[in-house]
């Protein structure tokens, strides 16, 4: 499919045919003028070096480099916007926590970041997989339809954030369901659920939902974020933390007990995310276990520009325009450049193997147009196709990483810049690509990361001061950092003590105030026997007084009736 990214520019194509009519003009004045002057015959024989028609030839050749340079402004492009690939691969839903206690930090920079990197990573992997995404937390939702588009997933990757979802609570049995019914209806193939989450599963019912999913084919994995020990969930915008009804501090662990029971219960394993990489590896280990199968996928590809191609024809209608005089060369006259037929195919098949010839040079240049004009995506672009042009080009590599950092993607940036350092043989290059990866670290709070890659890049240029002033400022924030954890750590120590130690209060209190029921218990059948011993004294009493009043004589005395 043809297109042009700017047709406005097509419309000075009307010039053309102007500049076309005042030539014919033009022309005709001057054969009027010379027939005043003599018969043409006669003229033509008194100039014989004057050529009828290398005017005429240079001018159109004028005309056509000035319509070819219009039709190169308007960015001519070519490509096709669908394409239908067949691939052999399993198919996976990612679902994601994005509910608040994954704002946590206890994992650096925080637990969502962390989730998004190990993400990142897995799509960069990916070949000739499938991929969906859905996030959840009190609630779910399809955030990427299951495709082959791996750009679009880091896309979409980018712009999660807990706020999406307004239902906050960690639902995972929602998410799986959702996710069991995200798949194809292509049979025979591996299916897999990665559930990415800390495994506060507020809502219940993750474990029965795993098996559900288990019994319809679908494998599930977990991956649990956090540690176990816990740590307080920053709110956005402030520097306080997330509190409970009560007022306390909400401290949020990762349930790995939780997490285990899920993925045996769909058939698959439990990983913590403690390294990506390591992590990546595990995963990869279990998904190579799923069958595979040959799918068609529908790929969306970018229209590729080809100025290149009307920019050579220009050059080579300018040289030729040039070349040709308006006066016959008697010493020319006997050349032919087009009399050979082998002559002529040979120049063509050079012309237009220059014309369509573009490597992976053309490509860095491409991209560093975009990446100057701040398309960075578009940059991005150019940057692969020139490192699958020539995978060793070390400059490829680097513009892709400084293309990726642009768009936040540090986590392939940083692999960008590795490969690049890997490939370059400049030192000073090199040191360019480890200065670059210590800034990425730096960015996420990876301070043992940052200063390793800034030490990488000092031992190539000892007289970079920048990479000095940020291994030096890397190295106070790490122990500012380290301190901190202590801190925390000490604080998390000392709130498991004042938990312990309220808990054992408590349950002197019980003890205490059960001592006292039985005492209160005991002292009410006490009372009880002692009052049942008086009622039976009194009642001894009475019937003694009733009895010594009956054995009395009775008085015979008549009393008043009236």
């Amino acid at each position: 499919m043809f297109r042009f990214e700017d047709p406005t520019y097509l419309y000075f194509l009307a010039v053309i045919p102007v500049i076309a009519l005042l030539r014919i003009i033009f022309e005709s004045n001057r054969k009027q003028k010379l027939r005043k002057m003599g018969e043409p015959d006669l003229l033509r024989q008194l100039m014989p070096e004057v050529s009828k028609w290398r005017p005429g030839i240079k001018f159109w050749l004028l005309e056509t480099a000035l319509a070819l340079m219009i039709i190169m402004i308007a960015r001519p492009q070519l490509g096709t916007k669908i394409s239908n690939e067949k691939r052999v691969g399993i198919e996976t839903i990612i679902a994601m926590d994005i509910s608040n206690s994954m704002r946590a930090n206890d994992v650096e920079p925080s637990r969502i970041d962390r989730s998004k990197m190990m993400i990142e990573n897995m799509v960069d992997h990916f070949t000739n997989d499938k991929i969906g995404l859905i996030v959840f937390a009190g609630d779910a939702f399809v955030q990427l339809p299951i495709t082959s588009d791996y750009v679009s997933a880091k896309m979409f990757l980018n712009n999660i954030d807990p706020s999406m979802i307004a239902s906050q609570g960690t639902d995972i049995a929602t998410a799986i369901n959702m996710a069991t019914h995200s798949f194809t209806q292509e049979e025979n193939i591996g299916k897999a659920i990665i559930v990415i989450t800390d495994g506060e599963d507020h809502e219940g019912g993750a474990v029965e939902a795993a098996k559900e999913a288990k019994k319809k084919g679908f494998r599930v994995f977990v991956l649990g974020v956090g540690s176990p020990e816990g740590s307080p969930i920053p709110v956005p915008e402030t520097n306080d933390y997330m509190r409970d009804n009560t007022g306390n501090t909400v401290m949020s662990a990762l349930n790995e007990e939780m997490c285990r029971q899920v993925a045996e219960a769909g058939g698959g394993a439990y990983i913590h995310v403690s390294n990506n990489s390591n992590a990546q590896s595990q995963l990869e280990n279990e998904l190579s276990k799923l069958s595979k199968k040959e799918t068609s996928s529908t790929i969306y590809s970018d229209y590729d520009d080809q100025f290149q191609a009307f920019a050579i024809i220009i050059l080579i209608l300018l040289c030729i325009e040039i070349c040709v005089l308006e006066c016959k060369n008697p010493l020319l006259q006997r050349f032919r450049l087009f009399g050979n037929r082998k002559t002529a195919t040979l120049l063509l098949c050079m012309t237009a193997s220059a014309i369509y010839a573009q490597n992976d040079r053309q490509y860095i240049r491409e991209g560093n147009r975009e990446f100057r004009a701040g398309n960075y995506a578009n940059a991005e672009v150019a940057y692969r196709k020139a490192i699958e042009k020539n995978p060793a080009n070390p400059q490829a590599a680097y513009n892709l990483g400084n293309a990726l950092f642009a768009q936040k993607k540090d986590s392939a940036a940083v692999q960008s810049f590795e490969s690049a350092a890997k490939l370059e043989k400049n030192p000073l290059r090199r040191a360019l690509a480890y200065h670059n990866i210590g800034v990425a670290c730096q960015g996420h709070k990876m301070y043992a990361e940052a200063i390793e890659a800034y030490k990488s890049a000092l031992r190539l240029n000892p007289k970079d001061d920048t990479t000095r002033y940020n291994l030096e400022l890397c190295k106070k924030q790490q122990k500012k950092q380290d301190k901190d954890k202590d801190k925390q750590k000490q604080k998390n120590q000392e709130d498991k003590q004042k938990k312990d130690k309220e808990k054992e209060q408590k349950q002197d209190k019980d003890k205490q105030k059960e001592q006292k029921q039985q005492d209160k218990d005991k002292m009410s059948k006490d009372n009880a026997e002692q009052l049942l011993n008086a009622a039976m004294q009194s009642e001894k009493n009475t019937q003694q007084r009733l009895n010594k009043a009956m054995r009395k004589p009775s008085s015979k005395k008549l009393q008043k009736n009236w």
